[in-house]
């Protein structure tokens, strides 16, 4: 499929997990991808492995702090140069943090909401003006199954997704007259760099018995980021024209 072909689109997070998944979907369909993130090995271990796919050219990667107002404001007019414009934002980047909420400070609270919200936020208000003079203009955003569901000693985690999908609905009705679309998608039970490796650091007294629901329903396990990746993929193409205002859960029957 060249569902992508002369499509532009803004990855954050594009150096790790779902956001890196993307970047290689979007790109195997024909897009041209500018992809940000805050780690420079995840980036150039992107464009690696662009590079070895063949997509090289078409891909251009840049450090970026979302939470940071003066680095986005100067990081997307970059990345609309380097696009020549932006049809497609992928809002992936974003951090988990984990611990009992009375023993969460204020500096680990407003780390997570100034990434994950307000760093969605910022993207967002920043790509608008190219996004309203792009081509089918659409704005995925990153939720999480935790904005809706119990996710135990994630309270901040679960604050700034449920905004952002409140966000979404509230952008999509105003700015739908002018064809911007707005949708998220809500992962859970996916194999990412939140789940493994730098995951989400649980207290060392973890009641487990508190996630006995949190398991797929389907598969032998946690899915891999192409699964979400696919999935942002068809919301940003033609085939999701119809879809804008509402949120999509990916997490293999978790929360069924």
């Amino acid at each position: 499929m060249n569902r992508y072909e002369g499509r532009r689109v803004l990855i954050t997070g594009g150096g790790s997990g779902i956001g890196r998944a993307t970047v290689h979907r979007l790109l195997a369909e024909g897009g041209r991808v500018h992809a940000v993130d805050i780690a420079e090995a995840g980036l150039k271990a992107t464009a690696e492995h662009a590079a070895a796919a063949g997509h090289a050219d078409r891909l251009t990667t840049a450090l970026l702090d979302i939470s940071d107002e003066n680095a986005v404001r100067e990081g997307v007019a970059a990345a609309t140069r380097a696009l020549g414009g932006i049809d497609v934002l992928v809002n992936a980047a974003g951090i988990l943090r984990s611990a009992h909420t009375h023993r969460t400070t204020l500096e680990l609270w407003n780390q997570v909401i100034g990434v994950n919200l307000t760093g969605t936020f910022l993207m967002i208000r920043e790509t608008l003006p190219a996004l309203l003079a792009g081509d089918r203009p659409v704005v995925v955003n990153f939720s999480s199954t935790s904005a809706s569901f119990a996710h135990p000693y994630m309270s901040a985690y679960a604050a700034s997704k449920g905004g952002i999908q409140s966000m979404t609905h509230a952008l999509a009705a105003e700015y739908s007259k002018q064809g911007l679309r707005f949708v998220s998608v809500a992962p859970g039970s996916i194999e990412s760099g939140m789940t493994t490796g730098s995951g989400p650091g649980l207290p060392e007294d973890t009641d487990w018995s508190l996630f006995a629901k949190l398991a797929p329903a389907i598969g032998q396990g946690f899915a891999g980021p192409e699964t979400v990746a696919g999935v942002v993929a068809m919301l940003g193409s033609e085939d999701g024209a119809f879809i804008t205002g509402t949120e999509i859960r990916i997490d293999g029957g978790t929360h069924c």
